[in-house]
């Protein structure tokens, strides 16, 4: 074939395994495509509760509740009469310099729920793009105050805050961004909470936390005050296996904002809505942010959503004659979305959902720690519905495992063999080799032990192939 001719038009082959069809023509995300070469691609086609099901038949505990996202789990048909009763009245209409009911309702109930005066809800499609405006407000608030300098970001190493150009260079998996680069510049990295991997203060969870708060602050000099505009932070990390605050972390990262004059942006995108069983992670740690960003289970996943909450003091300058906020998307705040939310939030309301995390949660760690009898398991750390194992190959000295080691176990192994054996979970090596589970938030005692059986016969098994 030249470089001018065109291969032939697939042809349409209903009869064929969805898997099959999928391997030829579908572009999966973040997937090693590869490994499909010789086996079909897995195909979920249905969930009921806290199980999802494949085009086979074949049952599986949803273990990370779609992506860390289903938190009322599979099949609410409430959430489908949502939807297809918004789509019957108005199917969509944007936010641009009008509204619709179910975006002011939607809205109007976040800022209720919302700590502070974070009064404000700019919708997007997702949690990066939530990232993204967040950074946008920052640098746009900072020129409109009399401020033009403040545009860098500081954020943590190995965190997680989305693929866009933006909200990658605020990441800090280095792995994430280098086929990428160069990315947006001014986006500065500081240590994480991993008090398990503890560089400093290894036998003082307080201490070590206040030194990690005060790398921001150490950062903030180092660039220049009148430069940096926000500190985006997750309230527990989720990359790198879900690392907890430690006591006082928040409080002192609080004060450094202030005394400097940068916007503390929490992404919540994973936390808020019940993971940590509060509407926040701020609330839960209690500090206060001036800007939130949310997604995944503002919908339960049933329909694409997020949203920037900003403190009133925010919005003022754009409230002017002639000032806007030069930034928006085609659905950001679609009308069957924002319908969606809304019932998606009523259920967790009615089966309170957050009080239902806040009961189970040490049974879960409980749970899990059990886990810790295993020598492949070398720690257990997380709080409400949100954990990691990190796997280790020598449990005294905290060794991990080499580059070898950790494709032939860990990706060759543990995550195909969890899969065959019915949990649907993630094992993630961008950092030490961890698995995290975050399950629907109507799980119970039963999904529990579920999962620790599962894990504990395929960790197991992975300890003697290494």
């Amino acid at each position: 074939m030249t470089a001018t001719e065109r291969p032939a038009a697939p042809q349409s082959t209903p009869t064929r395994p969805l898997g099959d069809r999928a391997r030829d023509h579908l572009w999966l995300h973040f997937a090693q495509h590869a490994s499909f070469a010789d086996s079909d691609i897995p195909v979920i086609v249905r969930g009921e509760g806290t199980h999802v099901y494949d085009d086979r038949g074949k049952r599986y505990f949803d273990g990370l509740a779609g992506l860390f996202a289903v938190q009322v789990g599979h099949g609410r048909e409430e959430l489908a009469q949502a939807a297809a009763e918004q789509t019957r009245r108005l199917a969509y209409f944007p936010l641009w310099s009008h509204a619709h009911p179910s975006a002011v309702e939607l809205a109007e109930r976040i800022a209720v729920q919302a700590p502070g005066d974070l009064n404000r809800v700019f919708f997007t499609s997702g949690g990066g793009e939530a990232v993204e405006t967040a950074w946008k407000l920052a640098k746009q608030y900072f020129k409109k105050t009399g401020k033009p300098n403040k545009h860098k970001v500081i954020s943590r190493s190995l965190a997680y805050h989305g693929t866009s150009q933006g909200a990658l260079s605020i990441t800090g998996i280095p792995g994430a961004k280098q086929d990428f680069e160069p990315l947006v510049p001014s986006a500065i990295k500081v240590p994480n909470t991993n008090f398990y991997r503890a560089p400093e203060h290894a036998d003082d969870y307080q201490a070590f936390g206040r030194w990690a708060a005060d790398q921001i602050a150490a950062a903030i000099e180092m660039e220049g005050p009148d430069t940096v505009a926000a500190v985006f932070l997750e309230p527990l990390q989720n990359t790198g296996g879900c690392f907890p605050p430690p006591p006082g972390y928040w409080q002192r990262v609080r004060e450094i904002c202030d005394a400097y004059d940068v916007l503390l942006v929490s992404d919540e995108v994973i936390c808020a809505f019940g993971r940590l069983g509060y509407d926040f992670g701020a609330q839960r740690y209690g500090y206060q942010p001036d800007i939130i960003t949310v997604a995944k289970g503002l919908t339960s996943g049933y329909a694409p959503l997020g949203a920037m909450i900003a403190d009133e003091r925010l919005m003022q300058p754009f409230l002017a004659d002639g000032s806007s906020f030069a930034h928006g998307s085609t659905y950001g705040g679609h009308p069957v979305s924002c319908a969606v939310a809304m019932a998606n939030l009523d259920i967790v309301e009615s089966e309170d959902l957050y009080g239902h995390v806040r009961a189970n949660e040490q049974a879960f760690r409980a749970t899990l720690d059990k886990l810790l009898d295993l020598p492949i398991v070398g720690d257990v750390r997380g709080q409400g519905y949100f954990y990691g194992i990190e796997l280790v190959k020598d449990k005294a000295t905290k060794e991990t495992f080499s580059a070898d080691e950790a494709e032939r176990v860990l990706r060759g192994f543990v995550s195909p063999a969890l899969f065959d054996n019915g949990l649907y979970c993630r094992s993630d090596d961008r950092a030490e080799p961890v698995i995290q589970l975050c399950p629907p938030l109507i799980s119970t005692q039963q999904d529990f032990d579920e999962m620790e059986q599962i894990l504990r016969s395929v960790l197991t098994d992975a300890w003697t192939k290494l």
